[in-house]
């Protein structure tokens, strides 16, 4: 199977840009993050607490730059805010001939606001800014929170001509209100002079957890009407966010500021790893192909669909009456969505202020080793 050919090239060619959820200092320096770009088409990286907490506790390629944070007294968010801004200016540099040849679409680079500033618009607006300065690279995303109080931050930093990757979306409402706020922020920006067209944003809609939760409920209803309905919800749920998308853009407004040069806001498939060993292990990627769209991957998605996903070209616009039919079907059940999307945004933000706080638990200790390395 040549590199034109393959699950990947198909879905590239169908309009999926294929984003890496995954960057270590290892991936880096070993030339491995080049690979992908060259054989699997990867054409962007998306990063979180986790994946950097993971990066740090494996191997050496950290220990140097541990070492001279130590020994100039840097304090723990500190050297968090150095190590990981170090590693996606990195990873920005590596995909800036993609970045230059996509004119700005691919070839990014994302990295998250503090996960306890969720909910906190003026403290989420001045950690983005920061990342941006300290990154100084136009081809980093910010990521943003999807929460209420996330929806004026993703407004202001818009306005001030930072890109954003919007994380943690579940719900059709909520999306339909950050492409808002995105526009509001491409408006303010465009009356600020600023050029709108160097402005990029993606929604980071959530799959493969809402099957978690819905499964859990239909498990519990047990009868086979219910248990049909399994691995059904997220797929029905991130077409319908896809119609969102079109209705939105569809918009005299939106086409308005897409005339006055405004990228659309391109939905991303986050989530896409499968967590039902039941389900197909590229069952996210091969159900939700249309184009303008993002799917991030972690690696072991990535290689299944390289090895054996079948690419059957657009299988979301027309699925729409089929995708709202699944949900009424769960609300007749008693399964409530507002209460499944609104359990699932606030375990998301709790689960990213346990992995930032495993990452700073990480981060200390190694400086702690350091510094105890230094003295002896």
């Amino acid at each position: 199977m040549t590199d034109n050919t393959s699950p990947l090239a198909e879905l590239s060619a169908a309009g999926v840009s294929v984003w890496l959820d995954d960057l270590s200092r290892e991936r880096i320096v070993s030339g491995g993050l080049k690979k992908l770009i060259a054989d699997r088409h990867v054409v962007g990286v998306t990063t979180n607490p986790t994946i950097f907490a993971n990066a740090l506790a494996k191997g050496d390629d950290y220990d140097d730059q541990v070492a001279a944070l130590a020994a100039r007294g840097a304090s723990v968010s500190d050297s968090v805010v150095d190590i990981t801004t170090h590693d996606v200016a990195q990873g920005c540099d590596i995909f800036r001939p993609l970045f230059e040849a996509t004119h700005g679409q691919d070839g990014r680079v994302s990295i998250e606001v503090e996960p306890a500033l969720a909910h906190d618009t003026a403290g989420t607006i001045a950690q983005g800014r920061m990342l941006w300065d300290t990154v100084d690279r136009p081809n980093v995303m910010i990521k943003v929170p999807a929460t209420v109080e996330g929806l004026g931050a993703i407004t202001e930093l818009t306005s001030q001509g930072i890109s954003v990757n919007v994380t943690l979306i579940f719900s059709l409402e909520r999306h339909r209100e950050v492409i808002n706020a995105y526009l509001a922020g491409i408006e303010r920006a465009k009356d600020a002079g600023i050029d709108i067209s160097s402005i990029r944003s993606v929604a980071s809609f959530f799959v493969s957890r809402v099957d978690t939760e819905v499964d859990k409920r239909l498990d519990a209803i047990g009868t086979p009407e219910a248990l049909a309905l399994k691995g059904k919800a997220g797929i029905a749920n991130a077409r319908l966010a896809y119609q969102v998308f079109e209705q939105a853009f569809s918009s005299e407004r939106a086409k308005g500021l897409v005339a006055a040069g405004a990228n659309v806001q391109r939905p991303l498939w986050a989530s896409t790893g499968v967590k039902d060993p039941a389900f197909k292990d590229t069952l996210y990627v091969e159900e939700l192909v249309a184009p303008d769209v993002v799917n991030t991957m972690p690696e072991k998605t990535m290689e299944a669909t390289f090895d054996h996903g079948e690419i059957r070209g657009d299988t979301v616009t027309g699925t729409y009456a089929e995708s709202n039919d699944i949900l009424d079907e769960l609300a007749s059940l008693g399964i409530s969505y507002d209460d499944v999307t609104a359990l699932l945004e606030k375990e998301g933000v709790d689960k990213f202020t346990v992995s930032w706080n495993e990452l700073l638990d990480t981060v200390s200790a190694a400086l702690d080793a350091a510094r105890s390395k230094a003295k002896s």
